[in-house]
C-alpha cells in the first residue's frame, strides 16, 4: 500500500509546471515547484535563486536545485566576498557592514554546493546570498554541519529542492553597518526530495549551538511558513503538498 501511495504521489509531483515570473526568468529549475514569494526583488543566478528584502538588506529566500553531477564538482573556493551590483547602494548590505560586526557573512545557498560551475562559484559570494551569522558553533559549526548532510543527501538520492532563508521573531530589531542589515534571530532550509516525494525541514536559532543536537531542530516545512509568511512548493497538487508539508521527519534522513 505504501508503495501505491508513494507512486501516486510521483505521479502528482511530475505534473507540476515549471514556474516562471519576472527577475526568475531563466531559474526554473531552481524554483520547479514554486517561487515562495515574490515580494522583494526576484533574482536568478546559475546556482540559485533569490527574494531580496531591500529593508532587511538580507534575502527572504534562496532557493537552488542540487543534483548528484553538480555534487561532483572540483572548482576550488572562489572567497570573492562583494555587494551586489543588481541592487541599488543604499538598498543592499556592503563589506564595510560585516567588518568588525561581530558576524559572519553566512551563505544560504552554500559555496560548497557550487562547485560544479566556475561562475555559480562566484555568484555564490555576492553578499544578496548573505546573512548575519553567529560564526563560531553556528556558521561554523552546526550550519555547516547541515550543509554537508545536504550534499551527502544529494549524492545518495540524486536529486533535491532546497530552500533556506532567515526567521525574524517579534521585536527582533538588531542590525549591524550603516546600512542597517537586519541580524535573523533564526535561519531555516526546507529540502524536498522529488524522487521519493518527501521533505525534511530544519529552523535553527541563530547562535552557537551544539552540532550533535542537530536533529532536535527539525522541525514542517509548514512551521517555517508559519514564521515567514512564505508559499513553499506550491506548483504542486494541493493534497501532495499539504502532506508533505505537514509531516515532521521522526528522525534525520540517513546519510549513504
Amino acid at each position: 500500500m505504501a508503495l501505491i501511495f508513494t507512486a501516486i504521489l510521483v505521479g502528482m509531483v511530475l505534473l507540476a509546471a515549471p514556474l516562471r515570473a519576472d527577475g526568475l526568468e531563466g531559474c526554473g529549475s531552481h524554483i520547479k515547484y514554486g517561487a515562495p514569494g515574490r515580494d522583494g526583488v526576484l533574482l536568478c543566478r546559475l546556482g540559485y535563486a533569490l527574494s531580496h528584502n531591500s529593508s532587511r538588506k538580507v534575502a527572504d529566500w534562496v532557493a537552488y536545485r542540487l543534483t548528484k553531477e553538480k555534487m561532483a564538482g572540483t572548482h576550488p573556493r572562489s572567497n570573492n566576498f562583494r555587494a551586489d551590483p543588481d541592487l541599488d547602494a543604499g538598498k543592499r548590505s556592503e563589506l564595510k557592514d560585516y567588518k568588525r560586526s561581530g558576524f559572519d557573512r553566512g551563505h544560504m545557498a552554500p559555496a560548497a554546493a557550487m562547485k560544479w560551475d566556475a561562475r555559480a562559484m562566484s555568484e555564490s559570494f555576492l553578499l544578496s546570498n548573505m546573512a548575519p551569522q553567529v560564526g563560531p558553533g553556528f556558521n561554523r559549526g552546526i550550519w555547516r554541519s547541515l550543509e554537508s548532510r545536504v550534499r551527502d543527501w544529494t549524492r545518495a538520492r540524486g536529486e533535491l529542492y532546497v530552500v533556506t532563508g532567515p526567521i525574524y521573531l517579534a521585536n527582533a530589531d538588531s542590525t549591524i553597518g550603516s546600512n542597517q542589515v537586519a541580524v535573523p534571530t533564526h535561519f531555516y532550509k526546507a529540502i524536498f526530495d522529488p524522487t521519493r516525494v518527501e521533505g525534511i525541514a530544519f529552523i535553527l536559532p541563530n547562535k552557537k549551538l551544539k552540532t550533535k543536537d542537530l536533529p532536535t531542530f527539525i522541525r514542517s516545512i509548514d512551521d517555517i511558513e508559519d514564521q515567514t509568511g512564505l508559499d513553499f512548493l506550491a506548483e504542486l497538487e494541493d493534497t501532495v503538498e499539504a502532506i508533505i508539508e505537514a509531516n515532521i521527519q521522526p528522525k534525520m534522513w540517513p546519510r549513504p
